[in-house]
């Protein structure tokens, strides 16, 4: 990143979401957003501030920060299911918060300005998928990715079901959902990674939040460029982006584009300095 992003960025974060927090505290009359959102901006960008300053483990101290908080505090002890049922279930219900709220700015409209940066650094289920040891995938990637699409129809149909069925009881029926739901994605990120050898590949065939992610973050401005000029065509960010994406083509189109999770690893690797926000 440039000098002047190193500390523009973090501030434009900061700001971003405390206009997000004081907006929906103000509008809903709920000091709880103000509190949620300026706590998620504030972790996201102290961790891009620190990864600036090159601290080693920044970004995963932020996806452990903010998807803790959501997972432990938000999920189990107060009972909101932020899975991608849990959206279904309140925009089933008509309700604008909780759910609704989380992924109308991290997951739908969010991802105009800053792309799949919550997959980066904020998800829960890629801040234990990180820890593994297969940072680097070790294959071409795979044509699986339909996989993804399928789980987003089941869980639309899963809660659609419930409501059509007038299922009673439907907050506990969620809660337990997503603790299950936790468990299983957790499992099969897991079993994933170890059979492919890529930390990530629950993202590129699994997880059902793409559907959502992707036609946003095509047209993300925060997106890492190369300068032509400076490139040697060594091949360093391909072989070390966990996603797969061709870093050395500036074109919206170029491949697996809209999967960048803003992790830097190509600008970190790249030998000429090429890469850059």
């Amino acid at each position: 990143m440039k000098v002047v992003k190193k500390y523009l960025l973090p501030a434009l974060m900061w700001f971003l979401f405390e206009a997000i927090a004081v907006t929906l505290w103000l509008v809903l009359d709920n000091i709880f957003y103000l509190f949620n959102f300026t706590y998620i901006g504030t972790c996201l960008a102290l961790g891009i501030f620190f990864y600036s300053k090159k601290f080693r483990y920044a970004r995963q101290a932020v996806q452990f920060a903010v998807g803790l908080y959501m997972l432990l505090y938000l999920g189990l002890l107060s009972g909101e299911n932020m899975q991608i049922e849990g959206f279904w279930y309140y925009l089933f219900l008509g309700v604008f918060e909780a759910a609704t709220i989380h992924y109308a700015v991290a997951k739908i409209f969010g991802p105009v300005l800053f792309g799949r940066g919550w997959c980066g650094y904020a998800c829960w289920t890629a801040m234990i998928l990180d820890l593994l040891p297969y940072k680097t995938p070790k294959g071409p990637r795979k044509k699986l990715g339909f996989i993804r699409y399928v789980v987003f129809a089941v869980s639309l149909a899963f809660v659609g079901g419930l409501f059509l069925l007038g299922v009673p009881g439907l907050e506990t029926v969620m809660f337990w959902s997503f603790i299950v739901g936790n468990l299983l994605y957790y499992g099969a990120g897991i079993l994933l990674a170890f059979f492919f050898k890529d930390n990530r590949a629950f993202c590129k065939y699994i997880c059902p939040i793409t559907a959502f992610l992707k036609p946003a973050s095509y047209f993300s401005l925060l997106r890492v460029k190369n300068e032509a000029g400076k490139c040697v065509s060594c091949g360093k960010c391909k072989s070390v982006c966990p996603m797969n994406v061709d870093m050395t083509d500036n074109s919206r189109r170029r491949l697996n584009g809209t999967e960048c999770i803003l992790c830097f690893r190509c600008v970190e690797e790249c030998p000429t300095k090429a890469l850059h926000l």
